[in-house]
């Protein structure tokens, strides 16, 4: 009975998988946001906003949602965005990101950047939260 109790404990307070999408330095979109996808035409409007008529990769939205963080334009390179994890808060999922800053004596490209990451997480039918870690520096 305890090996039961504990199984299920942890089904409950483990995390879903992320699968990264995309992320990079230069997005169409080029004001902070977070996003949450959870249909094939939302997808579409939101992969031409950040990358112009590529195509948008394969997403099954009956069994997956995606989540995306637009840092929006920095005025260097050296600047990133990673989402890190999700966990469930309440009924809530909280998708933890992290953005990353060149560190001040860091030489780097004079070229405005729009970094993102886009990830595909199980389908989660609740409320997505999006938390930024305090961590951030290089």
């Amino acid at each position: 009975m305890t090996v039961l109790i504990f199984m299920v404990m942890m089904a409950q307070t483990s995390s879903p998988p992320v699968a990264t999408v995309g992320e990079g330095s230069s997005s169409g979109i080029d004001e902070p946001n977070t996003v949450v996808v959870r249909s094939a035409a939302e997808w579409d409007a939101l992969w031409k906003s950040h990358a112009g008529p590529q195509p948008a990769p394969a997403v099954d939205f009956s069994m997956n949602v995606v989540a995306a963080v637009f840092l929006g334009m920095r005025p260097t390179a050296g600047y990133r965005v990673e989402i890190v994890g999700t966990r469930r808060e309440n009924d809530a999922l909280v998708v933890e990101y992290v953005e990353r800053r060149p560190a001040a004596d860091a030489i780097v490209l004079q070229v405005l950047t729009s970094p993102f990451h886009i990830v595909t997480l199980p389908r989660f039918n609740g409320p997505i939260r999006f938390r930024r870690s305090p961590v951030g520096a290089p």
